[in-house]
């Protein structure tokens, strides 16, 4: 269907993405709209911030259509920044704090960002250090808002504003990032119509309305809590958002105690540890009506000790950035809603299971999930279209394997290509195996998922080494020498095996499929990491060379 034909049915409407989450500036003036910490911010102040903020961007020099990165924290500042510069024209690019100069710099090579937003520098890192040498190789950058100056830049103004553009609702509004399963993360341009139809049709499946108290876990530069439905969603629909520091359990759950709140998103990690938490230190958290969880497929015994436990609807949720969205209904049987990923969530979206051929498959047989519709992207940034990402008719293929009920409710089941899934983190192996490539004593090198209780999965490399006896890469050389290639931390090993020799299949190519299994073997069996600690834990004196025999035997 074309966009015409999206407008038509009413699907796209005339409308822009910050007019929608503000239409509530004057019904809902002195409404308590944003909580942070101690702070907090009421609608009409909010409107007035993000009207002061789009000026002073303008006297900043930006113009539309310049897009600016924002990699921020939760905080009010990030959601005034980002609503300002949809008002300005000038399309917000989110990127998760995690990423560093390897995903950044494809990210702003394509999109050109005028200007780069980052957070204060911390223990672990430090941004601003890393946001200067991006700026030096990338000739497009002229404007570095550091965070000691975003305060200022954000605070509402005395008197009102002046409008200083009005975008078109056909314009881009904002730039999402792809998980990065095929390599660096690529632009989504997200239009002001095709956004506020997803923030709309996500926000009614969630039941988010005035009485909604919602709290931002994860980190709201990720579409999951940014838009879908998220904190955009809880504004348009005249709630309140709060924003946590950080997505520990106990901040967390103190935060659900003290605001009353009525929603959540998690993935399904975090979610079983605000159960160990209630275990261990009990707070009221019956104001809980609805928690979300995605980004990983959440197991069905999880999903129903979620429900008691937390005595709230459990709502699966399976969808990406290029957007399509499926939800389990609120009012779905438990089995079903324990055992799916829901349905689309917007009318007009198509779900399509395919064969390794591109043909149909047979109902309720396994195969890719091909899509397209009102939610769904028809090309990257830059109208970039890489063969693998979209097939004929304009279906966008996503890499998932799924199987499709009567109802078109998904079930997902695995991935088509070589990627892990750590937290809802996607990591695609043969970036990492190039990055471990580069290390002098590394001659081949294959990464794999392993079992991991916290996260789902967890990251082993599983090594060649270039020399002999006890010269062997260890867990904690290979970690330092990554974070040296400027990547994510999240996509570090968390376990290093050392082989004789990677196993192969009959045609010559690495057997991923038994190094799985024999790695979640050797965790099950509660081997420690021979080739030198687990992230986070002690060397160990296991011989490498026995590793080596364990896995490519």
């Amino acid at each position: 269907m074309s966009a015409d034909r999206y407008r038509a049915a009413g699907w796209w409407r005339p409308e822009r993405v910050d007019d929608l989450v503000l239409r509530h500036a004057e019904a809902l003036a002195d409404r308590c709209a944003i909580v942070q910490e101690q702070r907090r911010m009421t609608y009409r102040q909010l409107t007035v911030a993000v009207d002061s903020t789009a000026a002073r961007l303008r006297l900043l020099g930006l113009r539309a259509p310049e897009p600016v990165l924002l990699q921020l924290p939760n905080s009010i500042e990030l959601l005034v920044l980002a609503l300002a510069l949809m008002r300005a024209g000038c399309p917000p690019v989110l990127a998760m704090p995690t990423l560093r100069g390897h995903e950044l710099s494809p990210v702003i090579a394509t999109l050109r960002p005028a200007a780069l937003a980052v957070p204060p520098r911390s223990r672990a890192f430090d941004h601003t250090e890393m946001a200067r040498r991006l700026i030096g190789e990338h000739d497009c950058v002229r404007t570095l808002l550091a965070w000691e100056d975003l305060h200022a830049l954000c605070a509402p103004g005395h008197g009102e504003a002046a409008r200083v553009h009005t975008p078109h609702p056909q314009d881009i509004a904002l730039h999402l990032l792809s998980s990065g399963t095929t390599g660096p993360p690529k632009g989504i341009p997200r239009t002001h119509e095709a956004f506020t139809s997803v923030i709309r049709a996500a926000s009614e499946v969630s039941a988010l309305d005035r009485d909604s108290v919602y709290l931002a876990a994860i980190p709201v530069t990720h579409s999951f809590a940014f838009g879908h439905p998220g904190v955009l969603g809880t504004l348009a629909g005249g709630g309140r958002v709060v924003l946590a520091r950080s997505a520990d359990p106990a901040h967390c759950l103190d935060l659900v105690e003290r605001e009353r709140v009525t929603h959540c998103a998690l993935v399904p990690g975090l979610a079983a540890q605000w159960l160990t938490e209630l275990r261990d230190h009990p707070r009221d958290v019956s104001s809980l009506r609805v928690l979300q969880v995605g980004g990983a497929q959440l197991d069905p015994a999880a999903a129903r000790r979620l429900a008691t436990g937390l005595d709230c609807a459990v709502q699966q949720v399976y969808g990406m950035s290029e957007g399509l969205l499926c939800f389990t209904r609120l009012d779905d049987p438990d089995d079903l809603a324990a055992t799916t990923q829901g349905r689309p969530a917007a009318p007009g979206d198509e779900l399509r299971v395919v064969d390794h051929a591109g043909r149909t498959a047979p109902p309720g047989t396994v195969g890719e999930l091909w899509t397209r519709g009102p939610s769904t992207i028809t090309a990257y940034a830059a109208d970039v279209r890489p063969p693998e990402a979209f097939g004929p008719g304009g279906f966008y293929r996503t890499g998932d394997l799924v199987r499709l009920d009567d109802a078109c409710n998904v079930t997902v089941v695995g991935r088509v290509k070589d990627v892990i899934n750590r937290s809802g983190e996607k990591i695609p192996a043969g970036d990492l195996e190039a990055l471990l490539l580069r290390h002098p004593a590394v001659c081949a090198a294959a990464v794999v998922a392993m079992p991991h209780p916290l996260h789902g999965e967890a990251v082993c490399a599983v090594v060649v080494a270039s020399g002999s006896g006890d010269d062997v890469p260890r867990l904690r050389e290979l970690r330092d020498f990554l974070r040296a290639q400027g990547i994510a931390p999240f996509k570090l090993p968390d376990r290093v095996e050392v082989v004789a020799a990677l196993p192969v299949t009959g045609v010559g190519k690495v057997d991923k499929a038994r190094l799985r299994r024999t790695v979640a073997a050797l965790v099950a069996a509660g081997r420690p990491d021979p080739a030198g600690q687990t992230a986070g834990g002690q060397e160990s004196p296991s011989s490498s060379r026995s590793a080596a025999a364990g896995v490519s035997s």
